[in-house]
């Protein structure tokens, strides 16, 4: 059985929609490890609750980003893990973190990839009157929510949305097709080579998955 490491610095919802795909054997892995930033993350009882480890570590403890993360990969490491992956993990990646664990470092970033890397995505979304937004799984390169895109998700903005009915709406489609990623990452059948991400030996277009051309 293949062994994932999820990070997180959150609620954990897809966290939580991960060890469901597992237990549903929608994933042919096993979460070994679920590490956080903050110690209050509510992430952490979901890991707790699943029988899974959990494992807090302050950035106050260390003197420098690059510290931390060493520590954090000694710490990950122990596991074993086939893949590794940020679950609204909210801190930035060390260059030697990403390049440790390169072509099995993932993400999902609550944006249609590239537009609106970093923070408060919903909002500009609003702000910009957008029609559409979504969601993007990402491998994890140097550059922030830069690295080659896998699959989105796209969702309508309506007349009179908040940021709370786009979360809603753009956290269901997450759920959805992160476990997918992480099956297919698990499965063999996804790898990133030359910058790109490739499914089933083909290499997928810059949107990713079943983008629209």
């Amino acid at each position: 059985m293949k062994n994932i490491v999820v990070l997180i610095s959150g609620n954990g919802s897809n966290l939580q929609a991960i060890i469901d795909a597992c237990e549903q054997k929608r994933i042919h892995g096993t979460i070994r490890a679920v590490f956080s930033n903050k110690a209050d993350a509510f992430g952490l009882e979901r890991a707790r609750a699943a029988g899974i480890p959990p494992h807090a570590l302050s950035a106050s403890q260390f003197a420098s980003r690059e510290a931390f993360d060493r520590e954090l990969m000694h710490e990950i490491d122990a596991y074993a893990p086939d893949v590794v992956v940020l679950a609204g993990y909210m801190r930035i990646l060390s260059a030697e973190f990403v390049q440790h664990y390169q072509g099995k470092l993932l993400n999902i970033h609550p944006s249609l990839l590239p537009k609106y890397p970093g923070l408060n995505t919903h909002r500009q979304a609003l702000e910009n009157g957008d029609a559409e937004h979504g969601t993007s799984v990402h491998f994890v390169t140097e550059e922030l929510d830069g690295g080659p895109v896998i699959l989105q998700a796209r969702v309508p903005v309506f007349d009179g949305d908040d940021e709370d009915d786009i979360t809603a709406r753009v956290q269901a489609q997450e759920h959805a097709i992160y476990p997918l990623v992480v099956g297919w990452f698990l499965d063999g059948r996804l790898k990133m080579q030359d910058n790109h991400a490739w499914l089933d030996d083909i290499p997928l277009p810059p949107a990713g998955y079943a983008a629209e051309e």
